[in-house]
């Protein structure tokens, strides 16, 4: 319902900000590390967002940058992970280091966050990697993201990793620079991997 929503921080609370867009504040449960790096109060902010809605509530998670959001989404698309779990995780960690966890099976990346167990962090790997190793991304490829600086296509391994990586909630063209950059060689494990070392 809102994609973002810009205004000016009026508060900061433990796990959510205000913000007042045209005279309305709102309340935008987010991450700890969000409500750390937020502006001081008065200052402008974008916040990118989703709206939850349950029978007895509606709440508004947002986020400073949209690699998090999309991350957030990815995150409480799994089976048992709730909003709350979602914010736990991108509090522990950056939406890059939770990508490089996903595609190298670390769950540790995920117990470390507060209410996830062990079981619940072998379930966010399990569907999250079948995600991306199957993601339809249909990516508009107008401005040659799947082709390299000569106009031919990327190869099969560099194409995976960039459509890995936009899954993972980067841009095509900051996904397709970043991959360019790296050994053609490597496999798309290793590609995505040092890709993230380097995006994060």
């Amino acid at each position: 319902m809102y994609y973002y929503i810009k205004g000016t921080l009026v508060a900061k609370g433990e796990n959510y900000l205000v913000v007042d867009a045209g005279g309305v504040g709102y309340m935008i449960y987010t991450s700890l590390s969000d409500v750390e790096r937020a502006p001081a109060a008065g200052s402008g902010i974008t916040m990118y967002t989703c709206l939850n809605v349950r029978e007895d509530a509606m709440e508004l998670y947002g986020f400073i940058t949209e690699e998090e959001r999309k991350m957030f989404l990815m995150l409480t698309s799994v089976s048992g992970v709730g909003p709350k779990a979602g914010l736990a995780i991108l509090s522990a960690a950056s939406p890059g280091q939770i990508g490089a966890a996903i595609i190298t099976g670390d769950t540790k990346t995920f117990t470390k966050a507060q209410g996830v167990g062990p079981k619940a962090a072998q379930r966010i790997l399990l569907e999250l990697k079948d995600k991306i190793d199957g993601a339809d991304l249909g990516i508009d490829d107008d401005e040659g993201v799947f082709t390299d600086t000569t106009g031919e296509p990327l190869t099969d391994s560099r194409a995976e990793a960039v459509s890995a990586l936009v899954v993972l909630g980067y841009s095509a063209n900051d996904a397709r620079n970043v991959i360019m950059k790296l050994d053609a060689s490597l496999s798309t494990e290793d590609l995505i991997k040092t890709a993230l070392a380097r995006l994060m």
